[in-house]
C-alpha cells in the first residue's frame, strides 16, 4: 500500500533539497518591519535613559535611570521583552553591550570625580567650527 502513495507521480513525492539550499533559507534575514523597529526603539530608549539620567537629581529622571539600569543588568531570559531577548532578536551580543554600557558609566563616574564633566548633548557649534568660520570671514 505504501508503494502506491510514495514515489514519482504519486500522492507523496519527497522533496529533494541540497544542504546549501536548506541553510540559505535559514540564514535569510527577514526585512526589518514594524516589530523590529519597535524593539530597536525599546533598546534605544533604555540606553538613552541610562546615559541621560545617570547623574540626575530629579525624581522622575532618577526613576527612569533606575528602570533602565535594572533592565540592562538583568539576565532574565524568561520575559519576552528582557534585555537579553531583545538583544538576541536584534542579533547583538547582550553581554558585550551590557559590559560596554557599564564601562561607559564607570568612565563617566571617574570623569565626574576628576571634575571633567562633559555634557551628554554638546552644542552643535564647536570652538573649532567657530575658528574656521572666523578664518573664512576674514579671508573674504
Amino acid at each position: 500500500m505504501r508503494d502506491n502513495l510514495v514515489g514519482e507521480g504519486r500522492l507523496f513525492t519527497p522533496d529533494i533539497m541540497l544542504p546549501a539550499q536548506y541553510f540559505a533559507v535559514l540564514r535569510k534575514a527577514a526585512p526589518p518591519g514594524p516589530e523590529y523597529n519597535l524593539i530597536l526603539a525599546m533598546l534605544q530608549d533604555a540606553v538613552e535613559c541610562f546615559q541621560k539620567h545617570r547623574f540626575t537629581t530629579d525624581p522622575n529622571g532618577r526613576e527612569l535611570y533606575e528602570d533602565a539600569y535594572g533592565w540592562i543588568v538583568s539576565t532574565d531570559r524568561i520575559w519576552p521583552y528582557s534585555f537579553d531577548n531583545i538583544c538576541m532578536i536584534l542579533r547583538f551580543d547582550p553581554d558585550y553591550l551590557r559590559q560596554g554600557l557599564l564601562r561607559w558609566g564607570e568612565r563617566e563616574d571617574e570623569r565626574r570625580r576628576q571634575g571633567k564633566v562633559v555634557p551628554i548633548n554638546p552644542p552643535s557649534r564647536t570652538p573649532a567650527f567657530d575658528d574656521a568660520a572666523r578664518v573664512t570671514a576674514k579671508a573674504s
